[in-house]
């Protein structure tokens, strides 16, 4: 047996250590490295005893181990999505599945989204008061739930109005039900579980019917939409998905592609109105047809204010090493987002909103990790990022965002996302054809 070598931690019991997780996750990681240091031990459900890391050799080793040695957590998304969800796949089959998946998300089809996010961007826009504050996380989220349905299914109908009602409420409890541990014995259809179970019949009823609507059509070929593209796909040995894969892969992309967009736009509201120099850069940019200052504003805003607060794997084998570190089989290594996005000496000045930083230089995707690292980073990443910076635009170009002298709005925990606590409220006015307030 290899000798075990991991950092000290917590010795609370694990439902405090868990009350401090779900209350103050971003807080509690903070006060956790300054007594400890860049790396400690903690106890939480549903994982268990878990390594968390945030120095970046020791980040860039555990992404790029090879999945036979570390792989996804046992528990994770995977448990609410679905067993053919790339969150539940594990090696090969996993490799398979997003090389399938990948094509949507890039290139010139990605580009072909952009007209969806427009339009459904400026009309919520047109709904927005003006003189008023409002809590945008709302609006943000309808715009990222019809944009990613729209570029799924690719039309709207009697379906997409079911899902809409349906998905939210399916996210926000599937949110809850990840970082909870699932009990021995449940309660039937009243408990949580049993109540999601009902969702999830329901939502894969509608798509069953669109998958069937989809084959029945004459022009599958013609259509860009990412079920079309997923009922076209094939592996190299020219076998295809199968349906219940689809529906779970959908499901995937309508989570992680909604909620975590729609949180991390909330955020840019609050963070441009207390930066009112970058806010008033951006507006000239976007009337110049510009883009570079934006696009530095997004990976800034997912530095300083990332959804998600930890991204890990699971020790696959006896005696995993990464870093100073040899952990045993069945742990979990998680790396702290917010620790590393906040760490001097990776980002010097890291309290500081510095847009900046990132002017005419692209991140290291192993310091910079918002969207996860290695063979599992979030297939999405493009998409989202596209997505942030067509609706940041349109808002920019049609209404003045008023800056604002109140204090930060705090982090609040949704689950797997944390939000603006008061919903990354904004006041805005309308711009006149002419650019004017």
């Amino acid at each position: 047996m290899t000798a075990v070598t991991l950092p000290p931690g917590p010795t609370t019991p694990q439902f405090v250590q868990a009350l401090r997780a779900l209350t103050t996750p971003r807080r509690g990681m903070h006060r956790m490295r300054d007594r400890y240091g860049d790396a400690f031990t903690i106890d939480v459900p549903p994982y268990g005893r878990a390594l968390v890391i945030s120095d970046p050799g020791e980040v860039k080793q555990l992404f790029l181990a090879g999945a036979d040695a570390a792989d996804k957590p046992d528990r994770n998304l995977g448990r609410v999505l679905g067993p053919g969800s790339l969150f539940a796949l594990v090696g090969e089959e996993h490799r398979r599945q997003r090389k399938v998946l990948a094509p949507p998300f890039h290139g010139r089809r990605l580009t072909a989204y952009e007209k969806i996010v427009e339009e459904e961007t400026a009309r919520e826009l047109a709904s927005w008061p003006q003189g008023r504050a409002f809590a945008t996380l709302p609006s943000m989220t309808r715009i990222t739930l019809n944009v990613i349905l729209r570029a799924v299914f690719g039309a709207e109908g009697t379906e997409f109005d079911e899902l809409r009602e349906l998905l939210p409420r399916m996210i926000r409890l599937g949110s809850w039900l990840t970082v909870l541990p699932e009990p021995r014995t449940g309660l039937g259809r009243r408990g949580p579980w049993g109540r999601f179970r009902a969702m999830r019949r329901d939502y894969d009823a509608i798509v069953a019917r669109l998958i069937a609507e989809a084959e029945r059509g004459d022009a599958l070929d013609e259509h860009d939409d990412i079920l079309a593209l997923m009922l076209r796909s094939r592996y190299d040995d020219g076998t295809g998905l199968s349906r219940a894969d689809i529906a779970d892969q959908l499901l995937t992309l309508l989570a992680a592609g909604h909620e975590t967009t729609a949180t991390t736009l909330a955020w840019a509201v609050e963070r441009l109105r207390r930066h009112p120099a970058v806010l008033d850069a951006l507006v000239a940019e976007v009337d110049a047809g510009e883009s570079a200052l934006r696009e530095a504003t997004i990976l800034e805003v997912e530095r300083t204010r990332p959804v998600i607060d930890l991204v890990g794997r699971q020790v696959r084998v006896d005696g995993f090493s990464v870093g100073r570190w040899t952990v045993p089989k069945g742990y979990v290594v998680a790396v702290s987002i917010a620790l590393i996005h906040d760490d001097e000496s990776v980002f010097p000045d890291a309290r500081t909103f510095d847009p900046t930083r990132f002017l005419g230089t692209r991140p290291d995707l192993y310091r910079w990790i918002p969207f996860g690292g290695g063979v599992r980073r979030c297939l999405g990443a493009a998409f989202a990022n596209m997505e942030l910076s067509v609706v940041l635009r349109t808002m920019l170009r049609d209404v003045t965002l008023l800056p604002t002298g109140e204090p930060d709005e705090r982090w609040h925990s949704r689950g797997v996302a944390s939000a603006p606590a008061r919903g990354g409220r904004a006041v805005v006015r309308r711009r006149t054809a002419a650019g004017l307030s």
